[in-house]
Protein backbone atom coordinates (compact mmCIF):
# COMPACT_ATOMS: atom_id res chain seq x y z
CA UNK A 1 0.00 0.00 0.00
CA UNK A 2 1.57 3.02 -1.02
CA UNK A 3 1.79 6.09 1.54
CA UNK A 4 0.44 9.22 1.47
CA UNK A 5 3.21 11.90 0.39
CA UNK A 6 2.96 15.08 1.57
CA UNK A 7 3.29 18.10 -1.50
CA UNK A 8 6.68 19.02 -1.75
CA UNK A 9 5.83 22.51 -0.09
CA UNK A 10 4.99 21.11 3.28
CA UNK A 11 7.80 19.15 3.45
CA UNK A 12 10.36 19.54 6.07
CA UNK A 13 12.35 22.43 3.93
CA UNK A 14 9.25 23.44 2.19
CA UNK A 15 7.50 24.04 5.31
CA UNK A 16 10.21 26.56 6.59
CA UNK A 17 10.78 28.15 3.60
CA UNK A 18 6.60 28.88 3.16
CA UNK A 19 6.92 29.93 7.32
CA UNK A 20 10.19 32.36 6.40
CA UNK A 21 7.98 33.64 3.35
CA UNK A 22 5.01 33.92 4.60
CA UNK A 23 5.24 37.86 6.31
CA UNK A 24 6.62 39.39 3.11
CA UNK A 25 4.11 37.53 1.19
CA UNK A 26 1.30 38.28 3.35
CA UNK A 27 2.61 42.12 3.31
CA UNK A 28 3.04 41.97 -0.80
CA UNK A 29 -0.32 40.04 -1.07
CA UNK A 30 -2.50 42.78 1.04
CA UNK A 31 -0.42 46.11 -0.79
CA UNK A 32 -0.18 45.24 -3.88
CA UNK A 33 -2.10 42.26 -5.34
CA UNK A 34 -5.23 43.10 -3.54
CA UNK A 35 -5.37 46.52 -4.25
CA UNK A 36 -4.51 45.84 -8.19
CA UNK A 37 -7.04 43.20 -8.07
CA UNK A 38 -9.54 45.48 -7.39
CA UNK A 39 -8.44 47.67 -9.48
CA UNK A 40 -8.79 45.52 -12.49
CA UNK A 41 -12.41 44.68 -11.45
CA UNK A 42 -13.28 48.43 -11.40
CA UNK A 43 -11.37 48.77 -14.92
CA UNK A 44 -14.57 46.78 -16.02
CA UNK A 45 -17.47 48.28 -13.48
CA UNK A 46 -18.80 51.86 -14.60
CA UNK A 47 -18.49 53.24 -11.26
CA UNK A 48 -16.38 52.03 -8.25
CA UNK A 49 -18.93 52.08 -5.43
CA UNK A 50 -22.40 50.04 -6.50
CA UNK A 51 -21.12 50.15 -10.19
CA UNK A 52 -22.28 47.53 -12.79
CA UNK A 53 -20.72 45.23 -14.95
CA UNK A 54 -19.66 47.06 -18.25
CA UNK A 55 -17.33 44.42 -19.99
CA UNK A 56 -14.83 45.84 -22.13
CA UNK A 57 -16.29 49.62 -22.39
CA UNK A 58 -13.65 51.45 -20.17
CA UNK A 59 -10.32 49.78 -22.23
CA UNK A 60 -12.43 50.83 -25.39
CA UNK A 61 -12.98 54.46 -24.17
CA UNK A 62 -9.52 54.56 -23.43
CA UNK A 63 -7.54 53.64 -26.75
CA UNK A 64 -10.11 56.01 -28.38
CA UNK A 65 -8.94 58.92 -26.37
CA UNK A 66 -5.96 60.65 -27.67
CA UNK A 67 -4.29 61.29 -24.62
CA UNK A 68 -3.64 57.76 -23.60
CA UNK A 69 -2.53 56.81 -27.20
CA UNK A 70 -0.04 60.07 -27.29
CA UNK A 71 1.05 58.74 -23.47
CA UNK A 72 1.45 55.15 -24.83
CA UNK A 73 3.32 56.28 -27.44
CA UNK A 74 5.55 58.11 -26.32
CA UNK A 75 6.13 55.62 -23.42
CA UNK A 76 7.04 53.35 -25.94
CA UNK A 77 9.41 55.22 -27.94
CA UNK A 78 10.98 56.70 -24.66
CA UNK A 79 11.84 53.02 -23.63
CA UNK A 80 12.69 51.60 -27.37
CA UNK A 81 15.15 54.75 -27.78
CA UNK A 82 16.62 54.54 -24.14
CA UNK A 83 17.05 51.14 -23.60
CA UNK A 84 19.11 49.55 -25.96
CA UNK A 85 21.07 52.68 -25.75
CA UNK A 86 21.74 52.10 -21.86
CA UNK A 87 22.71 48.24 -22.35
CA UNK A 88 25.39 49.19 -25.05
CA UNK A 89 26.82 51.69 -22.98
CA UNK A 90 26.45 49.98 -19.50
CA UNK A 91 27.85 46.82 -21.53
CA UNK A 92 30.92 48.70 -23.25
CA UNK A 93 31.76 49.99 -19.73
CA UNK A 94 31.35 47.10 -18.22
CA UNK A 95 33.79 45.58 -20.52
CA UNK A 96 36.22 48.19 -20.58
CA UNK A 97 36.10 48.26 -16.28
CA UNK A 98 36.85 44.87 -16.51
CA UNK A 99 40.33 44.98 -17.46
CA UNK A 100 43.19 46.33 -15.38
CA UNK A 101 43.03 49.61 -15.16
CA UNK A 102 44.11 52.82 -13.22
CA UNK A 103 41.33 54.52 -11.29
CA UNK A 104 39.09 51.88 -11.67
CA UNK A 105 37.53 51.92 -8.25
CA UNK A 106 36.96 55.34 -8.59
CA UNK A 107 35.00 54.99 -12.13
CA UNK A 108 32.89 52.97 -10.72
CA UNK A 109 32.56 54.67 -8.12
CA UNK A 110 31.58 57.92 -10.19
CA UNK A 111 29.35 55.77 -12.56
CA UNK A 112 27.50 54.26 -9.35
CA UNK A 113 26.88 57.87 -7.70
CA UNK A 114 23.76 59.23 -9.64
CA UNK A 115 22.16 56.41 -7.73
CA UNK A 116 22.43 58.08 -4.15
CA UNK A 117 21.86 61.50 -5.74
CA UNK A 118 18.50 62.33 -4.18
CA UNK A 119 15.54 63.19 -7.32
CA UNK A 120 15.52 66.98 -6.62
CA UNK A 121 19.20 67.58 -6.51
CA UNK A 122 19.05 65.38 -9.86
CA UNK A 123 16.49 67.58 -11.61
CA UNK A 124 18.15 70.85 -10.15
CA UNK A 125 21.60 69.97 -11.98
CA UNK A 126 19.74 69.22 -15.37
CA UNK A 127 17.44 71.60 -14.62
CA UNK A 128 20.35 74.56 -14.63
CA UNK A 129 22.25 72.59 -17.68
CA UNK A 130 18.79 72.67 -20.10
CA UNK A 131 17.48 75.93 -19.12
CA UNK A 132 17.54 78.83 -21.96
CA UNK A 133 20.35 80.71 -19.76
CA UNK A 134 21.62 77.46 -18.96
CA UNK A 135 25.21 75.41 -20.07
CA UNK A 136 23.77 73.89 -22.73
CA UNK A 137 22.55 76.46 -24.44
CA UNK A 138 25.71 79.00 -23.53
CA UNK A 139 27.72 76.26 -25.32
CA UNK A 140 25.49 75.86 -28.60
CA UNK A 141 25.79 79.66 -28.80
CA UNK A 142 29.47 79.98 -28.30
CA UNK A 143 29.48 78.01 -31.50
CA UNK A 144 27.13 79.87 -33.78
CA UNK A 145 23.93 77.66 -33.10
CA UNK A 146 20.73 78.83 -31.85
CA UNK A 147 19.59 78.56 -28.10
CA UNK A 148 16.52 75.66 -27.85
CA UNK A 149 13.82 75.69 -24.93
CA UNK A 150 14.85 71.89 -24.22
CA UNK A 151 11.34 71.30 -22.51
CA UNK A 152 9.21 73.05 -24.62
CA UNK A 153 10.32 71.32 -28.33
CA UNK A 154 10.78 67.65 -29.55
CA UNK A 155 14.29 68.00 -27.90
CA UNK A 156 12.51 67.05 -24.85
CA UNK A 157 12.35 62.98 -25.01
CA UNK A 158 16.31 63.36 -26.23
CA UNK A 159 16.79 65.32 -22.50
CA UNK A 160 14.67 62.58 -20.62
CA UNK A 161 16.72 60.01 -22.23
CA UNK A 162 19.82 61.51 -21.02
CA UNK A 163 18.37 61.91 -17.36
CA UNK A 164 17.35 58.30 -17.61
CA UNK A 165 21.11 56.91 -19.13
CA UNK A 166 22.51 59.17 -16.56
CA UNK A 167 21.19 57.77 -13.73
CA UNK A 168 20.67 54.18 -14.23
CA UNK A 169 24.02 53.81 -16.38
CA UNK A 170 26.16 52.76 -13.18
CA UNK A 171 23.64 50.21 -12.01
CA UNK A 172 23.72 48.04 -15.17
CA UNK A 173 27.38 48.61 -15.40
CA UNK A 174 27.91 46.66 -12.05
CA UNK A 175 25.37 44.02 -12.94
CA UNK A 176 27.38 43.03 -16.23
CA UNK A 177 30.50 43.15 -14.39
CA UNK A 178 29.19 40.74 -12.07
CA UNK A 179 28.08 38.69 -14.78
CA UNK A 180 31.37 38.93 -16.88
CA UNK A 181 33.56 37.91 -13.52
CA UNK A 182 31.56 34.76 -13.56
CA UNK A 183 32.60 33.40 -16.76
CA UNK A 184 35.48 31.11 -16.17
CA UNK A 185 38.70 32.30 -17.69
CA UNK A 186 38.96 28.30 -19.26
CA UNK A 187 36.59 29.48 -21.77
CA UNK A 188 39.19 32.31 -23.05
CA UNK A 189 41.99 30.11 -22.61
CA UNK A 190 40.61 27.18 -25.08
CA UNK A 191 38.98 30.09 -27.77
CA UNK A 192 42.98 31.12 -27.74
CA UNK A 193 44.13 27.91 -28.14
CA UNK A 194 41.43 27.17 -31.24
CA UNK A 195 42.56 30.36 -32.42
CA UNK A 196 40.03 32.77 -31.94
CA UNK A 197 40.54 36.16 -32.10
CA UNK A 198 39.22 39.11 -30.03
CA UNK A 199 36.23 39.89 -31.66
CA UNK A 200 35.14 36.05 -32.03
CA UNK A 201 35.63 35.66 -27.83
CA UNK A 202 33.59 38.20 -27.46
CA UNK A 203 30.56 37.01 -29.41
CA UNK A 204 31.05 33.47 -29.13
CA UNK A 205 32.43 33.56 -25.16
CA UNK A 206 31.31 37.20 -23.64
CA UNK A 207 28.15 37.76 -25.02
CA UNK A 208 26.67 34.15 -25.68
CA UNK A 209 27.76 33.21 -21.45
CA UNK A 210 26.28 36.82 -20.56
CA UNK A 211 22.49 36.10 -22.18
CA UNK A 212 21.00 35.72 -18.64
CA UNK A 213 22.65 38.67 -17.68
CA UNK A 214 21.69 40.86 -20.05
CA UNK A 215 17.91 39.17 -20.12
CA UNK A 216 17.93 40.02 -16.67
CA UNK A 217 19.34 44.01 -17.15
CA UNK A 218 17.02 44.37 -20.15
CA UNK A 219 13.68 43.77 -17.75
CA UNK A 220 15.14 45.80 -15.00
CA UNK A 221 15.83 48.67 -17.70
CA UNK A 222 12.17 48.21 -18.54
CA UNK A 223 11.22 48.73 -15.00
CA UNK A 224 13.33 51.41 -14.46
CA UNK A 225 12.30 53.26 -17.45
CA UNK A 226 8.79 53.55 -16.47
CA UNK A 227 9.87 55.25 -13.12
CA UNK A 228 11.07 58.44 -15.04
CA UNK A 229 7.98 59.96 -14.25
CA UNK A 230 9.29 61.47 -10.90
CA UNK A 231 12.03 63.67 -12.68
CA UNK A 232 9.66 64.34 -15.72
CA UNK A 233 6.69 65.16 -13.35
CA UNK A 234 9.68 68.07 -11.43
CA UNK A 235 11.31 69.36 -14.55
CA UNK A 236 7.79 70.06 -16.72
CA UNK A 237 5.11 69.48 -14.26
CA UNK A 238 1.58 67.93 -14.57
CA UNK A 239 1.05 68.34 -18.36
CA UNK A 240 4.62 68.61 -20.14
CA UNK A 241 4.96 69.18 -24.10
CA UNK A 242 3.02 66.42 -25.78
CA UNK A 243 6.70 64.46 -26.73
CA UNK A 244 7.08 63.96 -22.90
CA UNK A 245 3.62 63.12 -21.61
CA UNK A 246 3.85 59.35 -20.92
CA UNK A 247 1.48 56.76 -19.17
CA UNK A 248 1.99 57.64 -15.96
CA UNK A 249 1.20 61.35 -16.28
CA UNK A 250 -1.94 60.00 -17.69
CA UNK A 251 -2.57 57.60 -14.40
CA UNK A 252 -1.58 60.60 -12.58
CA UNK A 253 -3.88 63.14 -14.04
CA UNK A 254 -7.05 60.11 -14.41
CA UNK A 255 -6.39 59.99 -10.29
CA UNK A 256 -6.44 63.50 -9.55
CA UNK A 257 -9.82 63.65 -11.69
CA UNK A 258 -11.00 60.83 -9.80
CA UNK A 259 -11.77 58.79 -13.20
CA UNK A 260 -10.90 55.49 -11.68
CA UNK A 261 -12.43 53.05 -14.43
CA UNK A 262 -9.83 55.09 -17.26
CA UNK A 263 -6.73 55.06 -14.31
CA UNK A 264 -7.48 51.36 -13.65
CA UNK A 265 -7.88 50.04 -17.23
CA UNK A 266 -4.48 51.94 -17.93
CA UNK A 267 -2.53 50.28 -15.30
CA UNK A 268 -3.85 47.27 -16.54
CA UNK A 269 -2.78 47.34 -19.79
CA UNK A 270 0.50 48.66 -18.74
CA UNK A 271 0.94 45.77 -16.79
CA UNK A 272 -0.29 43.23 -19.20
CA UNK A 273 2.24 44.63 -21.57
CA UNK A 274 5.35 44.43 -19.22
CA UNK A 275 4.01 40.80 -18.28
CA UNK A 276 3.91 39.56 -21.80
CA UNK A 277 7.15 40.84 -22.38
CA UNK A 278 9.13 39.86 -19.26
CA UNK A 279 7.84 36.75 -19.98
CA UNK A 280 8.88 36.39 -23.97
CA UNK A 281 11.93 37.52 -22.80
CA UNK A 282 12.52 34.80 -20.14
CA UNK A 283 11.36 32.14 -22.72
CA UNK A 284 13.73 32.91 -25.30
CA UNK A 285 16.48 33.02 -22.84
CA UNK A 286 15.63 29.60 -21.32
CA UNK A 287 15.36 28.07 -24.75
CA UNK A 288 18.62 29.53 -25.31
CA UNK A 289 20.25 27.95 -22.39
CA UNK A 290 18.69 24.69 -22.83
CA UNK A 291 20.42 25.08 -26.53
CA UNK A 292 23.14 25.85 -24.76
CA UNK A 293 23.80 22.73 -22.44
Amino acid sequence: MNRFKLPPWLRKDGAAAVLFLAPSMSGFSLFYMVPFAMGVYYSFTDKVHGGSFVGFANYRELLSGSSFRQAAFNSMLFTGIGVPILIALSLILALILNRRLWLKNGLQTAFVLPLVVPVASIVMIWQIFIDWNGALNALLHSVGLSRVDWLNSNGSITVLIAIYIWKNLGYNMILFLAGLQSIPQSYYETARIEGAGRLRQLLGVTIVYLIPTIVFVILISIVNSFKVFRETYMLAGDYPYDRIYMMQHYMNNMFFSLDVQKLTAAAALMVGFIVVLATGLLTVERRFQENLE
